[in-house]
Parts: structure tokens; sequence; C-alpha cells
């Protein structure tokens, strides 16, 4: 539905492949080509006799335990093929620790002036009663960036569910409000779902889409110049107040360095 999801992955394979650090480095993904079952056959296996797997998601959950696991033919983190090809499981990008130096990064980039000990910091996931590991990881940044003590606040609001991204404004009561959303890409969710349930977009109507949850629905995907106006119409202010909007964490270039210490970390072992 969204053609930007997988841009990040793209770039960042593009990155670590300029590294020379691998023989080769590919990408697969659930919902696009070349898919988690081409992967099987990228890679020759009288050339590559070791491929480390790397998921590009956020937490742990269905995908990172079952259907990854299931699409690639894993049988645990250390898999042999019949060919010979020894294939290695590692985790996923959000668990590295480097991700709440990430966070902070990202959030006084998009704010550098603002006075931290005036601020709250607020990391959105999606959430869902689907699976609880949804919300852990944006759980676990805030405990910990809450710990280094330098904003007045740091919540994890979720959209699916409590604390909702919509009841920021009674959830904080700071001059100054910095939003990053916990998410590997930026999407419908980024671009239009979270805008709009923080009040710094409009609700679309024109198109609906279905979420995880039958009853919510949602806009139409905006253009990809209104996309970019999101992000570059800082800071909004509202009830006299200044609200910051990031773009998604995992856009940042230094995922690359996440995803590599994952992959070398698995070499390892």
């Amino acid at each position: 539905m969204n053609p930007d999801s997988s841009a990040p992955t793209l770039a960042h394979a593009r990155d670590i492949r300029r590294r020379n650090i691998f023989a080769d480095v590919q990408c697969a993904f659930w919902k696009e080509e070349p898919s988690l079952r081409d992967a099987l056959f990228l890679f020759d296996p009288d050339t590559i006799k070791n491929v480390y797997v790397v998921p590009n998601f956020i937490s742990e959950g269905y995908f990172t335990q079952t259907v990854i696991p299931r699409e690639l033919e894993l049988s645990g983190k250390v898999t042999r093929r019949a060919d010979g090809q020894i294939w290695n499981y590692g985790e996923p990008v959000g668990n590295h620790s480097l991700m709440t130096d990430l966070l902070v990064q990202r959030a006084r980039e998009i704010a550098p002036d603002v006075p931290e000990n005036e601020t709250s910091l607020l990391i959105v996931a999606h959430g869902t009663d689907l699976n609880e590991n949804s919300a852990v990881a944006a759980k676990r940044e805030a405990e910990k960036i809450r710990r280094l003590g330098r904003y007045a606040n740091v919540l994890n609001i979720y959209m699916e569910e409590f604390p909702l991204v919509s009841d920021w404004q009674t959830l904080t009561s700071t001059p100054n409000v910095v939003v990053v959303p916990f998410f590997i890409s930026d999407g419908l969710h980024s671009y239009e779902d979270i805008p709009v349930m923080l009040g710094i977009a409009e609700q679309r109507s024109t198109r609906l889409r279905q979420s995880a949850s039958p009853a919510r629905t949602y806009g139409a995907a905006r253009h990809p110049s209104e996309r970019a106006a999101i992000f570059r119409s800082q800071p909004y202010r509202i009830d006299d107040r200044l609200l910051f909007y990031a773009s998604s964490i995992g856009t940042d270039p230094r995922i690359a360095d996440i995803i590599v210490e994952q992959a070398t970390a698995l070499a390892h072992e």
C-alpha cells in the first residue's frame, strides 16, 4: 500500500554494500519483491558459505518469530542447508543498544534549540492487543531515555492501545513536546495516521483502508509533496505549546551500523 515502506531497508543495504564488509548484501520482503521465499536462492552455495539474516524490525513478534523463520525455512538460530550453506538468524534491529542513542539524537535534531528540561519526549509505537511485544520495545526505550534524566518527561504512547497518541495534550504539560515515531519506515502511519492523532493534519476520507483492528479506518494517502510538508512544517503551535514531529527512527542512516553489528555478532557466535 505504500511504496516508501521498503525505501529505508534498500538504502541501508546500499550503504552496507559500499562498505565491502560482506561478499554480498541483499534484501527480501514479505509484501514486495524479492520475497522472503526468493531469498533462499539469492546466494550461490558454491561461493557463499554463511548467510547472516538480520530482521529490520523494531521488535520481536509474529513476523520475526514465525513468518521469517517459516519462509526462510530456518530451524533455529543456526540452520545447516543440504547444500552446505549455513544460515544464522539474528535479533531485530530494534533490540540493539544503539537504538536509544539514535532516538535521543533524532529528538535533538528535530528540536535543537529547545531546553530539554522544558520538553516532553514521546516515543510512538503501533501497539496492539494481538502481540504484546509490539509495545514492549517502545516502553523499554522510553525507560532507558528516562533514566538519562535529560527530558522533563519521557513517555511511550501508542496508536492502538493506552496511553494513546491522541491524548498527548493531557499526558504532557511542558511547553515543548517532541514526537519520534518508533517505526522502521515512514509510511501511512507516520505520514497520515499519527499526524491526524496529534492534531497537526486533517483526516482524509476519500479512500478507506483496513487496519489490524476492523473498527478503524484511515484516510487517503497524501501526495509526496504533502508527506514531506508534514516534517518540514516545524514546529507546530498548538494552544501556546510547540510540538516537533520527527520522521521514523528506521530512516536514520545509522541503522546500517546496527545491521552490520547484528550480522557480525552472528559471525562470532
